[in-house]
């Protein structure tokens, strides 16, 4: 029977605490449990209101990998769901709001991914977001140059930007918006990938056809779509080692001459918190937040 801990009131059952999930560092699934627990402060806020998709690795990176959108058979009726509008009809989902629902939910090994709204208001994105993704052999450091070009390109328009890691092997840029659909977003950040590809035409490419990446940076712009979801920051990736999609100063993008440079795994995120906090907590102010031209 797996252990049960008490999480600020709630029963939650914590299963396999020795099961090795990264072969490449060692590292356990009870001290992925002790990440999100760690970081769940500056965390939560990221996930809260959102409806969660969860990208499941159970047996590791290496093991199965599989999209969960729907509430998880055995989901425990203390954690909060909503239904959601979906291409396919009506669907519940997950809404992690608390510590205890991102114990249950990190128990279940995910990825977390978030859309670019609320569930108070799916009508409405509160997120811009641009994904962009190196075709070999460009890396992150082609990435880097490409935001900052986006950067002082949304600057431009009163747009503030901020940065994080895939935790892959590119960079997303994350902005507050209000005031605009999801597709009204959509078709903004696709007329600024179209003009990154034309102001950088050695690096960038907006389209996502494969025989045109190589060497270049793909600025997806696609997932400001209302369906689409992105990693979440300080969630762990599913990857050979355990690399986290984690906030970066703009003077980490600009300074990145190796990839290994931004490369950042659970380990290391506590003491970036110590030494920036959350580098996204900008987002959370809607005072800040830019309505499109």
């Amino acid at each position: 029977m797996a252990p049960i801990t008490e999480v600020e009131g709630r029963r939650v059952a914590l299963s396999n605490l020795e099961k090795v999930l990264y072969p490449a560092t060692g590292l356990t699934k009870g001290e992925l449990l002790h990440y999100y627990a760690t970081t769940a402060e500056v965390l939560l806020p990221h996930l809260r209101d959102r409806p969660v998709s969860f990208l499941r690795y159970p047996d590791g990176p290496d093991g199965q990998l599989f999209f969960t959108k729907n509430v998880p058979p055995g989901t425990p009726d203390w954690v909060t769901t909503a239904e959601v509008l979906r291409s396919e009809g009506p669907a519940r989902m997950v809404l992690v709001q608390d510590l205890a629902s991102l114990m249950w939910a990190a128990n279940l090994v995910t990825e977390f991914h978030t859309h670019q709204w609320t569930v108070a208001g799916p009508g409405e994105a509160d997120r811009l977001v641009f994904d962009l993704d190196p075709g070999p052999p460009a890396t992150v450091v082609q990435c880097c140059e490409v935001a900052l070009w986006l950067r002082d390109r949304l600057a431009a328009d009163g747009i503030e930007a901020y940065a994080k890691t895939s935790g892959a092997k590119g960079l997303h840029l994350l902005a507050a918006v209000r005031g605009s659909s999801s597709e009204r977003v959509s078709e903004y950040a696709k007329a600024l990938a179209v003009e990154a590809e034309q102001a950088l035409p050695r690096l960038v490419v907006h389209r996502m056809t494969r025989s045109l990446r190589p060497g270049k940076v793909f600025v997806d712009w696609s997932q400001n779509a209302a369906r689409k979801t992105t990693a979440a920051p300080y969630t762990l990736r599913a990857r050979t080692e355990p690399a986290v999609s984690t906030p970066v100063t703009w003077e980490e993008v600009a300074g990145c001459r190796r990839a290994e440079r931004l490369v950042f795994r659970a380990e290391d995120i506590g003491p970036r918190l110590r030494d920036h906090g959350d580098l996204l907590a900008p987002l959370f102010d809607r005072r800040r937040a830019a309505e499109l031209p």
